[in-house]
């Protein structure tokens, strides 16, 4: 039996190697293929594994890895370190991973309670509860730019902020704000206020950069209400909140290339605001045929706060700091307020545009 086990220099087959680390043959093959276990030896006639006892500590090693859910090839880097900064490097995986976790956490309780929102309305014999929104924005240059290159906008009906950037990005956001207007004027009961939102999006795409020229152009994120219903536009990485009972959910996802690089794992939420690069799009206004946003119908209800900022706001302020603002302001003029003063404790490095909506029933008082 122990002739099957040991070669004759004292090497375990890969079954026994297997059954010694708790990982299967298969998976000694895949991590020999990837060089992160190479056997002690290869038969050169029948190509058997075999592997030295020496070999075992690095293979629990893996095996308990794996079972973290640690990439293959963050596993391999771990393995190389001293045990020390092995030990920290593990800890930050798992750091990464606990708030990576309670990211989606809070994703999947904002996504129930939307669905559940929307089944109640589908349910529901009348198509819409009315609504009234009370609202309020306000820009502001910032403490460090010359430029102004933000806007933004709260009427009867449309919310909006613009982020513009390039040598006409103020009249880029501007002029895609003023397109997007015209869709407060459109017929939401005959219209499917998705539809007339996008198609409202589209000509302030053309708007923003008129000449395609790249280098000038505006990010945008709005709310169109009819009835109970919110539609929502959004390209770059301007961002839409919604405040509710049960906390402060974003609602938008940022187009930019720090967010893919978190999205890929090859960046941190921690790590994300000090890149070089956070300032780079991969979506916006830009007068171009490609011109793609995002495009969701979300269900309102009586109580809720809605927030839309730039990235003025939003790259410099704790979370929870804006949720600590939206909760205790006692109307949306002192929470634009509020929230632009946060900016300044900050620092101010950019422009802030932000809009703070109370939705409430017809005949009920608006939040504050």
């Amino acid at each position: 039996m122990d002739g099957e086990r040991r070669t004759d220099a004292g090497l375990l087959t890969i079954g026994a190697f297997a059954r010694a680390s708790r990982l299967s043959p298969k998976a000694l093959r895949l991590y020999d293929e990837l060089g992160l276990l190479t056997p002690a030896r290869v038969d050169p006639v029948s190509g058997y594994r075999h592997y030295a006892p020496a070999q075992l500590a690095r293979a629990r090693l893996v095996a308990w890895l794996r079972r973290l859910g640690m990439p293959l090839a963050r596993i391999r880097e771990v393995c190389e370190l001293p045990p020390a900064a092995a030990a920290g490097a593990v800890a930050a995986y798992w750091e990464r991973v606990e708030a990576d976790t309670a990211a989606r956490r809070d994703l999947a309780a904002f996504l129930v309670d939307q669905l559940s929102r929307t089944r109640e309305h589908t349910e529901m014999t009348e198509p819409h509860t009315a609504l009234t929104m009370r609202c309020a924005a306000l820009t502001d240059r910032g403490l460090v730019r010359t430029a102004h290159q933000d806007a933004a906008y709260a009427g009867p009906r449309l919310l909006a902020v613009a982020d513009g950037y390039g040598a006409g990005g103020g009249p880029a956001a501007t002029a895609a704000i003023e397109q997007l207007k015209t869709v407060e004027e459109t017929d939401l009961t005959a219209t499917d206020p998705l539809t007339a939102l996008e198609e409202a999006a589209h000509r302030a795409n053309r708007a923003a950069a008129p000449s395609g020229d790249a280098a000038t152009g505006s990010t945008l994120t709005a709310l169109l209400r009819a009835g109970s219903q919110l539609a929502l536009v959004h390209v770059g990485d301007s961002r839409a909140y919604v405040l509710r009972d049960s906390g402060l959910f974003r609602i938008t996802h940022d187009h930019s290339l720090v967010q893919s690089l978190v999205d890929e794992g090859r960046l941190t939420p921690e790590e994300a605001p000090g890149h070089p690069q956070r300032a780079l799009l991969l979506r916006t206004l830009d007068g171009g045929p490609a011109f793609a946003p995002d495009l969701q119908l979300l269900q309102a209800r009586p109580g809720e706060r809605y927030l839309l900022c730039t990235d003025g706001l939003s790259a410099v302020a704790p979370p929870e700091a804006v949720q600590d603002v939206l909760t205790t302001a006692a109307d949306p003029a002192q929470a634009v307020r509020d929230l632009v003063a946060l900016a300044h404790a900050a620092g101010a490095p950019d422009n802030i545009a932000c809009v703070v909506a109370d939705m409430a029933a017809v005949g009920e008082t608006a939040q504050g």
